[in-house]
């Protein structure tokens, strides 16, 4: 049988696969950051600065939202539901790793999350109105041991780092308080300044009030004082052995990202963290760089998974 040359090259042509089609570039459209905390405080002051930063980097919006309440583990569990795409992330708190070991939450911290990179680490302190009794942190100790269950400290949330270390501080002092727990600093910070509560546990979102006059800071819980208020002891220096408290956070995304849309959110916000106007932020809030890449980032939350379980576990912590 005779073959002609156009009739092999129609063949060839039909043999031939299709054209690949191209993928789009990620991302096409905005990527939505979930903040777990109300506006204003210094988290989100911190991220509102980041996703600026990160609109420039990926020349797409990074918007964010927040979504305060349940001890800052809304957002974790919004992302461990969301596609996973790449266009909605969270910030990932120390309380969203710790409250699925004391009660039934809809997420498991080790299987439903994708680490893209590790932010930084809160300040925190204890503030009280710049008018009150109290000039330092031995006086208002004092006040709450001579009136046993009248004092009303606030915290950021349920469980979280500030109301958990406003619970160890109580029992070393052997002091009965009312620990009063709020959404977010920025929610405290009314009811602070209002007299309806006595002593407020919050990082540095609200430094300006200090700086203004109306609020006074009586501790901060660093290894060193800081340098916009060196007046401020630690809590080291006031005699609590190895009460050095921070609260790292970072951002994921849902389990099962693809590992080039990984790749491209880690570069973007690498690029978001380092990028001069949010260092700046970071500075004025008295908070580190902390970078971690996505493997490290990975490793550290498996660590920190582990180490939140077993002190559960140890210390009998129950929501409510």
């Amino acid at each position: 049988m005779t073959i002609t040359r156009r009739a092999l090259l129609g063949a060839v042509t039909l043999a031939a696969p299709a054209p690949l089609r191209a993928q789009p570039r990620f991302p096409d459209r905005p990527i939505s950051l979930l903040v777990p905390f109300p506006p204003g405080g210094a988290t989100d002051v911190q991220m509102r600065a980041l996703a600026e930063a990160a609109t420039r980097a990926f020349g797409q919006q990074v918007i964010t939202e927040n979504r305060p309440g349940a001890g800052s583990t809304l957002g974790a569990a919004a992302v461990a539901r969301a596609r996973p795409d790449g266009y909605t992330i969270a910030q990932m708190t120390l309380p969203a790793l710790r409250l699925p070991f004391m009660q039934r939450m809809a997420y498991d911290p080790r299987r439903d999350f994708t680490p893209i990179l590790h932010l930084t680490g809160y300040t925190f302190g204890v503030l009280v109105r710049a008018d009150s009794p109290w000039k330092t942190w031995r006086d208002l100790v004092a006040d709450a041991r001579a009136n046993p269950g009248r004092h009303r400290w606030g915290n950021t949330g349920a469980n979280g780092t500030p109301h958990l270390t406003m619970v160890e501080l109580a029992e070393r002092e052997r002091i009965e308080v009312e620990h009063v727990p709020f959404r977010g600093e920025a929610d405290a910070y009314p009811a602070l300044l209002g007299g309806h509560i006595e002593a407020q546990a919050a990082g540095t979102g609200g430094a300006q009030l200090v700086l203004d006059g109306r609020l006074r800071y009586l501790n901060f819980w660093t290894r060193t004082r800081l340098a916009k208020f060196p007046e401020v002891p630690t809590l080291l220096e006031l005699g609590y052995q190895g009460m050095v408290v921070t609260s790292p956070y970072g951002l994921v995304a849902p389990a099962g990202l693809d590992r080039d849309v990984l790749a491209a959110l880690h570069d973007g916000f690498r690029r978001a963290l380092h990028d001069p106007s949010h260092l700046a932020v970071l500075e004025r809030l008295d908070q580190p760089l902390e970078y971690l890449d996505s493997a490290d980032y990975a490793r550290v939350m498996a660590e920190t998974i582990d180490m939140e379980e077993k002190r559960v576990e140890r210390l009998g912590l129950r929501a409510g």
